[in-house]
Parts: structure tokens; sequence; C-alpha cells
């Protein structure tokens, strides 16, 4: 399952949401791959602007999952909002989006990982589930950093970790096939111009590691995707799954 978060990009040439786009329906590995995009409807350099707001139209005509990630003008942490102000803002996101596409979104992913039981009942409150990940590409922009060396090792190395939960059967089961979530950014242009690369070091880790692949590896139809998607989502902040990175050990 390929997510994205943080887009779209505004870019009005060589944008990197659009460069996403058309490798998901054009490639060597499966063509019309269908997509979870986390969006942030507000964002200064994005969402918030003409060509954002387009091209999450286009997201939806396409065929992909329309989800929120934020709405508010920069990556704000869901976390530390009043209760309020949270409210407010997701309000406000599910309205964007039914603006551009017509349907509610039911999917949330937190910026920076950072939930409580506060945020999830927000979410609940505005007919989202929250979903995490299971892998990530570590591609997020940070201090000006929107590169990796270490491509392949990473997934490796989460899948490996993923590959446990699926063994032991902690993982659900949708459609006779186990969603495994992986994360990027498609307002990262090195993400953007490596996405066919990601999805070949996807399928060669997975054989590496004796994961069995589904006729299809990605998701192609969206309602399939969706329900998917919302079986992997976490419900209770009693839960405590792995979080990418430093953020597992920041907020857990």
């Amino acid at each position: 399952m390929l997510t994205f978060d943080d887009g779209p990009a505004a870019a009005d040439s060589d944008n990197p949401t659009v460069r996403v786009l058309e490798t998901l329906a054009h490639n060597p590995y499966q063509d019309n791959i269908k997509a979870v995009f986390f969006t942030q409807t507000r964002a200064w350099h994005g969402g918030g602007t003409d060509t954002g707001r387009a091209l999450i139209r286009r997201e939806h005509a396409e065929g992909h999952v329309v989800a929120l990630h934020s709405a508010t003008w920069f990556h704000s942490n869901h976390r530390f909002m009043s209760r309020a102000t949270l409210d407010e803002t997701m309000q406000r996101g599910v309205d964007d989006l039914v603006a551009e596409t017509g349907v509610a979104p039911k999917l949330v992913r937190p910026p920076f990982w950072a939930y409580d039981a506060e945020t999830l009942d927000s979410y609940r409150q505005h007919g989202m589930q929250m979903l995490l990940t299971d892998l990530n590409a570590n591609d997020g922009k940070i201090y000006g950093i929107n590169f990796s060396w270490h491509k392949r090792s990473n997934m490796l190395t989460h899948l490996a970790e993923t590959r446990k939960r699926w063994a032991a059967g902690a993982m659900p089961v949708v459609d006779g096939s186990t969603p495994i979530v992986v994360t990027f950014h498609d307002v990262n242009t090195y993400t953007s111009r490596h996405i066919e690369e990601y999805m070949g070091i996807l399928l060669d880790v997975a054989r590496e590691l004796d994961v069995p692949l589904a006729a299809k590896p990605f998701y192609d139809d969206r309602e399939e995707l969706e329900r998917a998607a919302l079986a992997s989502t976490v419900n209770s902040a009693d839960a405590k799954p792995q979080l990418p990175g430093l953020w597992n050990w920041l907020w857990q």
C-alpha cells in the first residue's frame, strides 16, 4: 500500500506530485497503481494554492484515495493544539476535501506521527481513522535533506521487522491479502524522481525475505485500497505501534 504525505506540491513546472501520479499510472511493474495521498489542504506551498487544489481533484479523479494530513498553513503538530483548535482544523480539512472531491475523507495521518487519546477522539468525531505505517522511506525533508543513500537497506530492515508481525498473525487480512503500508512524501523531488526505483526495491526485498506477493503486488482499485487501509488503522491510544525512526522514541 503506497501512501504519500505532505502534498500536493505547488510547483508550476517539474511538479513532484505530478511526476508521482504519472509514475503510478505507467511504470515497468504494474500500471494504474492507486495510492493514499495524505494531503495538507491549506499549506501555503501546496494544498492551499490553485495548483494544489487542482492536484487534489486530479488525485481523486484518477482513482486514488485522498485523505487528510493537516489543514493548517504549516505542518502543525496535532498533539500541541488545544482540542478546540484541533477540532476546527479537522472540520476545515474535511470541508476542503469535500469541496474538491465530493467525498469526505475516512483516513487521517498525524503530522510528525504525533497523536494521543485527544487527537484520536477528534479524528473519530470527524469521521476519520488514523493510519500509520509499516515501512517508511525516511524521505521527509529535514533541514533541507531530501535524498537517501540507503533506500534498499532501509526498506529491507523495515520489511524484516514487519515480516515478524505478519508471520505471527498480528496483521490484518483483507480480500485475501495482508496490507503492508509504505510511506513516502510526494513533495520530495528526490522521491518523485526515484519512485519507480523504490517500487522495484520493495518487490526485490520482499522476494529476498520470502514475503509472498499477491498476483498484483500493488493496489490498483480504490475501494479495495480503502478497505485495506481502514483495516490497518490504529484506533486506541493504548496501542503502541512502532513509529518511524526517532519519532518512536520521541512520542512513546
